[in-house]
């Protein structure tokens, strides 16, 4: 059995280690909002959002200080499912049913399974969601990646040099044919059973 090889996405691990501003910086723009926008659909907050973001960080700073975190897999899924799991046990907690995610469970055969399972699923999902994305039409990939890193539709049109009432009308086109397009991928179905 061959040993995986280390991800491209180790710079993310590297970065948090030597506290590289820049790489932080590209951390929150680029995987931040996916995880403020699940824990908004799942009863949480932009705020509790944001401190869920900042306690993963330190927990993976931690296992790649004391541990020698060889990243395997896409950093935005790992960091993805990390988040989602301590916001899960968030969810728990006022019910006094909490389940302690041990970190040094991470490591162990049983656990590494499932977690490069769920872990895999997710990043197949992504591949499948930017094949679909590298479809669309440069004016479409602009505006959805103006919306994705700006929060106002004001400042996007702007930043594009459009109206207001077409880059909205324009945003909810885009999205229904990235939707459409991924939907009707025969890969969709497959990962969806």
């Amino acid at each position: 059995m061959s040993e995986k090889k280390t991800h491209e996405d180790q710079k993310y691990i590297v970065g948090l280690l030597q506290n590289n501003s820049s790489i932080i910086q590209s951390i929150y723009n680029r995987f931040a909002p996916k995880v403020i926008n699940y824990i908004k659909q799942n009863s949480g907050s932009t705020e509790q959002a944001q401190d869920v973001i900042q306690d993963t960080l330190i927990t993976i700073y931690n296992q790649a200080s004391k541990k020698e975190l060889r990243l395997t897999c896409p950093f935005d899924a790992y960091f993805f499912l990390l988040c989602k799991r301590k916001w899960l046990n968030e969810l728990k907690k006022p019910n006094k049913k909490q389940v302690t995610i041990n970190e040094e469970v991470l490591y162990k055969d049983d656990d590494a399974q499932e977690l490069a399972f769920e872990t895999h699923l997710f990043g197949e999902k992504q591949a499948l969601f930017t094949e679909m994305f590298s479809k669309l039409g440069t004016a479409c990939k602009d505006l959805l990646n103006a919306a994705f890193k700006i929060k106002s539709m004001e400042a996007v049109a702007k930043s594009l040099g459009i109206t207001y009432a077409y880059a909205r009308k324009k945003k909810s086109l885009c999205i229904a044919k990235l939707t459409k397009l991924v939907q009707e991928s025969p890969k969709f179905n497959q990962l969806n059973n």
